[in-house]
């Protein structure tokens, strides 16, 4: 069971997605202001996963997920919006969402990516060995902790961006399509942009490459994908 917030204005829109994921055995709380939510992420309350309306009375749901993001790596972000352009959707992904979603959606895609994305966030112990350390390079993943260290300096990742390096580490110098590294991260099943793929990549070079610009580790193969390389 997972504590779940829901940002939405629209009445309706939030009442109908918090009685659905309350009959998926979720805990919901469900607030119409960015301001709200920020005065209870303030208070100390945990959230695993966060469901964000762009579009919200003051401060809108991207500032807000900019502040989640900031405050945890480890709370899983979805975006909704009525808006479908490449600019919302690369903006979202970029300050730190999981997520996106356009307006209208259907309620079993979102409880299908809800439940996606807290698999990702909550992989039980025995799914991996205590002892399984991942060793590329000067870069070392820890699957028990979820943790990268380059140079023993640990590097904060969100739980998307731990599974692409995790991936990346177990096909190591291997040409990987978009396609595969979506379908290894998000799932067969989902049905987004694979842009989201090139939104994390570009992240993730933020986070460990000496020069983004020139990324020595996660190299774009033109046309194609991502190898990673040490």
């Amino acid at each position: 069971m997972a504590e779940i917030l829901i940002v939405e204005d629209e009445i309706s829109i939030g009442e109908i997605v918090e009685i659905n994921i309350k009959m998926a055995n979720h805990n919901v709380t469900r607030v119409t202001s960015a301001e709200d939510a920020i005065t209870l992420i303030n208070g100390g309350v945990h959230f695993d996963l966060a469901i964000l309306d762009i579009m919200l009375p003051g401060m809108n749901g991207i500032y807000l997920c900019e502040y989640i993001r900031k405050h945890s790596e480890a709370t899983g972000i979805i975006m909704l919006s009525a808006k479908s352009q490449e600019y919302d959707k690369v903006t979202c992904l970029s300050v730190g969402a999981d997520d996106y979603m356009t307006k209208p959606f259907g309620m079993q895609e979102l409880l299908a990516r809800v439940e996606s994305l807290l698999r990702r966030l909550h992989r039980t112990e025995g799914s991996v060995n205590s002892d399984e350390i991942l060793q590329s390079g000067p870069f070392t993943l820890d699957l028990r902790s979820r943790v990268l260290y380059k140079n023993k300096q640990m590097i904060d990742l969100t739980s998307v961006e731990f599974s692409i390096m995790e991936l990346f580490f177990r096909n190591k110098d291997t040409a990987l399509v978009r396609e595969k590294i979506l379908e290894g991260v998000w799932g067969e099943n989902y049905y987004g942009d694979v842009k989201i793929v090139d939104v994390n990549i570009r992240r993730l070079r933020i986070k460990i490459e000496e020069d983004p610009s020139n990324p020595q580790h996660i190299v774009t193969i033109w046309g194609y994908g991502y190898r990673w390389t040490v």
